[in-house]
């Protein structure tokens, strides 16, 4: 596992100084499952994250791809830059307070926008905890949550 964690973040502070940016990565395994790989705030923060994280996931792709293809044990891996990804998970769940009062409100159900996987999992979450039903459907891009009132 430690192999895994040094080679990702060698991978990615290689990288990272492929566009001049020379920093170190901060990596950490806390569920043995998904490496962390933190960047700090940096002039480069908007290059690295993209529009709507677009670069970040990118980035991510490749260094869980260059695990896999070298033989690691782990290649799961986040990437985050400036701590972008906890900001907006913070966001998409105050959204999310006010897509739940509405559900209960009207007792209706509410079909969201598409979205990420990461956002997704926090509007399950967020939806679980309010005692709402939530339901995924679509595939790839176009996938996206129904809220339901629950069937109480």
């Amino acid at each position: 596992m430690e192999e895994s964690i040094l080679y990702a973040k060698k991978y990615l502070e290689d990288l990272l100084s492929f566009f001049g940016l020379n920093t170190d990565v901060y990596a950490t395994c806390s569920d043995e499952e998904v490496i962390e790989l933190h960047i700090p705030s940096t002039h480069l923060n908007g290059f690295l994250i993209g529009q709507r994280g677009e670069t970040l996931r990118a980035i991510q792709f490749m260094v869980g791809n260059a695990l896999k293809n070298n033989g690691h044990e782990i290649s799961r891996v986040s990437v985050d830059v400036a701590e972008y990804k906890k900001a907006r998970a913070d966001r998409v769940a105050k959204q999310a307070e006010d897509w739940v009062r509405g559900v209960k409100a009207s007792g209706k159900p509410m079909e969201l926008n598409p979205m990420n996987a990461a956002d997704r999992r926090v509007i399950h979450k967020q939806a679980g905890e309010s005692g709402l039903l939530t339901e995924s459907i679509g595939e790839g891009y176009d996938r996206h949550i129904i809220l339901k009132p629950s069937e109480e």
